[in-house]
């Protein structure tokens, strides 16, 4: 996470909600022979005290938790390059911009039979965001099938200990700066979701 308190000001809350939205990760541990990580999709508890999500059994994560393990889950946000030129402010250097959330926790294996509530909880959640299209539904696989996919997979559970972000919107720059660099976005192609990257910058001018 950013050092500067400036980009740090975002609640638990924020935080967690923004991870929620975004849904996909990349969790990690470490490994025997150095960290380990995987690209997850995730869903939040609606306490928010643990996050579901699964891993190919294959995967060294999933045979690393024959016992329970810290890990880290890194959530990323829009990111974008900074070119000084945006800000009409003399002596300026480039910089990046973005936003990120890390959630560390305790990492377990759970029970295999605990994966078709997984996938389940999984799909209803993304496929909520798809309205007015019928939620998809595991039934619609036939069961064999599905078994013999299930039993690529192994269900996990991060139990939340802490949270930390990063939303470096240019706060640390005068607000007509901060507004041009978002104008300057618009028009970039260095980074990912430029735009959305430029209308947070511009909602966190309020």
């Amino acid at each position: 996470m950013h050092p500067n308190p400036v980009f740090r000001k975002s609640s638990h809350a924020s935080a967690l909600e923004f991870a929620k939205q975004r849904g996909f990760g990349i969790l990690s541990i470490n490994g025997e022979d150095g960290p380990i990580a995987a690209h997850v999709p995730f869903i939040i508890s609606p306490d928010g005290t643990y996050i579901e999500a699964h891993v190919m059994r294959s995967n060294p994560i999933a045979r690393a938790l024959k016992t329970p393990q810290s890990a880290l889950l890194a959530v990323s946000g829009p990111d974008g390059y900074i070119s000084p030129d945006w800000y009409g402010v003399e002596g300026q250097v480039p910089t990046w911009n973005y936003l990120a959330v890390h959630i560390r926790g305790q990492l377990t294996l759970l029970p295999q039979d605990d994966l078709r509530g997984v996938i389940e909880r999984l799909s209803d959640e993304f496929e909520a965001r798809l309205a007015p299209k019928p939620i998809w539904k595991t039934d619609k696989v036939p069961a064999d099938a599905l078994d013999k996919m299930m039993r690529m997979i192994v269900p996990i559970r991060l139990d939340i200990t802490s949270i930390d972000s990063t939303r470096k919107l240019g706060q640390n720059k005068p607000d007509t700066a901060r507004a041009r660099a978002a104008d300057g976005l618009e028009t970039s192609n260095a980074g990912s979701e430029l735009s959305a990257l430029a209308q947070m910058m511009r909602e966190a001018l309020d």
